[in-house]
């Protein structure tokens, strides 16, 4: 056999290999065929080339080694070289860990101030605030608007910021329609306040949702109650926790309510009233569900509770939540809160 027809069967091997390496099968093809090209072209006469007499049979792949076919005397058919599977890659997306936490409520105050309160005084003497009759009665506000959920496949949602978004049926604001529409379902009326006070700057939200609060009061001087309604963040980057109720059926979080003193040096005489409003509501909570409640925080910060004698904030789940969670808090809350507001009504 001559030298040409030996290099015209090596260029048809490189051109099925090359169109082979198009498909993705890989480099191995190419580069086995370049060496043994380069294997014939050194071979100083055609003698001393070696041929088999006969057609070689094709084998199915991994009949014989890698080893056996690199000694055959001339390339194995492309279809004949062992490929080696390429790994298949995995995507880690970094997402934190989500761990469920039910927080020991009751009639519980947990004290973050100096001053001394006696949960007993509190109790019996009841709340000052009364609701009137005709009117607006409730006023719910968010003064951190944004605040969002956990999405759990069904809510997701364009964050604006981690566990945030401007999307009012996905934020707290959604929650606050919950909350109104089952506060309403009781006979209460409530004014609903869905505008955004934390975006585009989280600095001043306590300001511009106070100056809010003065307009509604303005407007509606009968509003006996301000519930400014959050969302918790419990955890940090790597772990978030979820606050769970501890109920039978479908996961419910866990509500907390929170009080403001003014002790940091903001004025704010009157805070006795609102944690007297809080601990009547916790109670009525507590007779109702008795995990659905955390502890009442009392803080330093005053919140905007001075602007009124039934100023509160209500904190419903947490960042590690879901909204469906967070909604079913709500309407258990609702349920137990609004036939003990219907009896404040003079």
């Amino acid at each position: 056999m001559k030298i040409g027809r030996v290099l015209i069967i090596m260029l048809l091997l490189t051109a099925g290999a090359w169109a082979l390496n198009k498909k993705g099968v890989g480099e191995e093809i190419v580069d086995f065929v370049k060496t043994r090209f380069e294997q014939i072209k050194a071979v100083e006469s055609p003698s001393d080339i070696s041929l088999p007499t006969e057609k070689p049979q094709p084998e199915k792949l991994g009949s014989v080694s890698q080893e056996e076919r690199v000694s055959a005397s001339m390339p194995p058919f492309p279809s004949e070289v062992l490929i080696p599977k390429k790994e298949e890659q995995t995507v880690s997306e970094d997402k934190p860990v989500v761990l469920p936490t039910t927080i020991a409520g009751g009639m519980v105050i947990n004290n973050d101030t100096s001053y001394d309160v006696d949960l007993e005084v509190l109790l019996e003497s009841g709340p000052s605030q009364k609701l009137p009759a005709n009117g607006v009665q409730i006023l719910i506000i968010h003064t951190h608007t944004s605040e969002a959920y956990t999405p759990d496949g069904t809510d997701d949602y364009m964050q604006t910021d981690n566990y945030r978004t401007e999307d009012t049926r996905y934020n707290i604001v959604r929650v606050g329609d919950e909350l109104t529409a089952c506060l309403e379902s009781y006979g209460l009326n409530v004014l609903h306040d869905r505008e955004s006070y934390d975006y585009p700057s989280y600095t001043g939200s306590y300001s511009r949702s106070g100056a809010a609060i003065e307009k509604h009061l303005a407007e509606h001087p009968e509003i006996a109650i301000v519930l400014d309604v959050h969302r918790d963040a419990i955890g940090d980057g790597d772990v978030v926790y979820k606050t769970m109720a501890e109920l039978s059926g479908q996961p419910c979080s866990q509500i907390m309510l929170l009080a403001g003193t003014g002790e940091n040096g903001l004025s704010h005489p009157n805070y006795m009233e609102n944690l007297k409003l809080a601990l009547y509501l916790q109670k009525a909570v507590v007779d109702s569900r008795p995990t659905l409640a955390r502890p009442i925080a009392l803080k330093k910060e005053r919140y905007n509770q001075q602007l009124t004698t039934g100023s509160l904030i209500l904190e419903v789940g947490s960042n590690g939540n879901t909204l469906d969670e967070a909604l079913r808090a709500v309407r258990l809350f609702a349920d137990a809160v609004a036939p003990a507001l219907t009896e404040l009504v003079e």
